[in-house]
């Protein structure tokens, strides 16, 4: 069948009756009419439609020789530059559509399915490895245009280095069991963004110092299999108003634990297990994060754009674009959004295929991006607060503005060029953006997107060729080796 549209994916969902708690409560009914899901839903569901459309089919889905119906351009595997730049124009679709505030959109797994596919012989010949499966996967992800959800961190019990976890019942999800069937997990993973909200979940080990073989294991099942819960975090969503809540109505995606309450992974489903070696390896030697990061930094530098706009538009509605200060600040905005699409346009140049034939973006521009951007977002936010300053407060609702006090809301909070209802929507937009829980969450959320900012510049360093340089400074001070 391959690409699905919104309504197509909305009914699957539903139908699939997944295990999701909120506040406490098992939620009962269809999933999409549920005030904490039905915006993000929408939006997602949106954006399936948009790659249905008759202007962009051509560049948001293609055509493989094993398959006659089009595909979602996500899950190509690029084999030239053009390939890469051809997916980046794709990612760019999707994140304009929803303004780079969707962390999850389906781009995003879809991407990593078809990086672990693109270097699955990495597992080839190791123990207790599948690499067959991962190739199954992404061919009936390709045929169903399924959407996936992933977790890998384990629940922050002790962060220390030297924990190793001891416990009578499992608290990180670990095999428990296996049986001609497959493997029995039992335990808990953290932050699935969309969990439960997708039709299935991709699990796999995060690499780290010590390593229990018990958690050493990937695979990916539907949301609903028995025994598979996620419980959801208090929502972020305001309102379902667009005027009150711009952005938290449509966007907000819902983070989940999920659990494993003694479930059976089937054997066809398993990438690996029980081997520290293969979980270690196969996210470093796997086209990976070189795709991952391509696709997220895609994403980010739309959502810099977005919040350039809301920024140029907040100073010409104050009326403060003379002040040499606010040029300062919207400058940073400025530079941050050029130096992120030089560094992603530099991954692209200097792309090179790999040993299995895919052309991978180089990874140092890319890493020197993700250790940019958790830096700069949370500047970004700062500066439209600054530029608001106490306009970011005294907010109106949309109801308000259907009151007996409307007319004198439109004589007190009107703006220079700009009508009192147009002028609260947009501040109500920047607060939102930065100040909301729905805001707030978005600066946690870009902060650690690819985990510990310290680990990602340690990780830049260790991978940065630095030799010819220090070689450099030897020659000139004539020093011996």
């Amino acid at each position: 069948m391959s690409i699905i549209n919104g309504k197509e994916f909305i009914e699957r969902l539903n139908k699939m009756k997944n295990e999701i708690w909120f506040d406490g409560v098992k939620i009962k009914g269809a999933i999409s009419d549920h005030p904490a899901f039905k915006g993000i839903l929408k939006a997602k569901a949106s954006l399936y439609d948009l790659q249905n459309s008759q202007d962009l089919k051509n560049e948001m889905t293609f055509f493989s020789s094993e398959n006659e119906n089009p595909i979602g351009l996500s899950y190509l595997q690029p084999k030239t530059k053009e390939d890469l730049k051809r997916r980046r124009k794709m990612i760019e679709h999707w994140a304009r559509h929803t303004h780079g505030m969707m962390g999850r959109s389906p781009d995003y797994m879809n991407t990593v399915v078809m990086s672990f596919a693109s270097s699955a012989n990495v597992l080839s010949g190791r123990e207790n490895c599948f690499p067959e499966n991962i190739q199954s996967l992404y061919e009936r992800a390709m045929k169903h245009d399924l959407s996936f959800t992933h977790t890998f961190i384990t629940p922050q019990v002790n962060r220390s280095q030297v924990y190793l976890g001891f416990s009578n019942e499992p608290i990180s999800a670990k095999v428990i069991d296996q049986n001609e069937k497959g493997l029995v997990i039992k335990g808990a993973r953290l932050l699935a963004t969309q969990g439960g909200l997708t039709d299935e979940v991709l699990v796999f080990s995060a690499p780290r110092l010590f390593f229990d073989p018990s958690e050493a294991f990937a695979f990916s099942i539907p949301s609903n299999t028995k025994g598979l819960k996620f419980f959801c975090r208090e929502s972020f969503v305001g309102g379902e108003s667009s005027f009150n809540y711009p952005l938290s109505s449509k966007y907000e995606e819902m983070d989940s634990i999920v659990v494993f309450d003694n479930v059976l992974v089937p054997w066809d489903r398993v990438f690996y297990y029980d081997n520290v070696d293969a979980a270690t390896d196969f996210l470093v030697e796997s086209s990976f994060y070189q795709f991952a990061y391509h696709q997220v930094i895609t994403r980010q530098i739309v959502k810099t754009e977005f919040f350039l706009g809301v920024a140029q538009l907040l100073v010409e509605t104050i009326n403060v674009g003379e002040y040499q200060h606010i040029h300062e600040k919207l400058s940073e905005i400025i530079i941050g959004l050029e130096t992120m699409k030089a560094l992603l346009e530099k991954s692209e140049n200097d792309a090179e295929l790999d040993e299995w034939g895919s052309m991978r973006p180089s990874i140092i521009p890319l890493q020197v991006a993700s250790n940019i951007f958790p830096k700069i977002y949370p500047r970004f936010s700062e500066i439209i607060q600054i530029i608001g300053a106490s306009g970011m407060i005294s907010l109106p609702t949309e109801s308000a503005f259907d009151s007996e006090i409307r007319s004198e809301l439109d004589q007190y909070l009107q703006a220079d060029g700009m009508n009192a209802e147009d002028r609260v929507k947009l501040f109500r937009l920047a607060w939102d953006l930065t100040m909301s829980s729905f805001g707030t969450r978005q600066t946690q959320y870009e902060r650690y997107f690819f985990g510990d900012p310290i680990r990602l510049s340690s990780n830049l360093y260790k991978n940065y060729i630095k030799d010819k340089h220090v070689e450099e400074i030897r020659g000139f001070l004539n020093l011996k080796n």
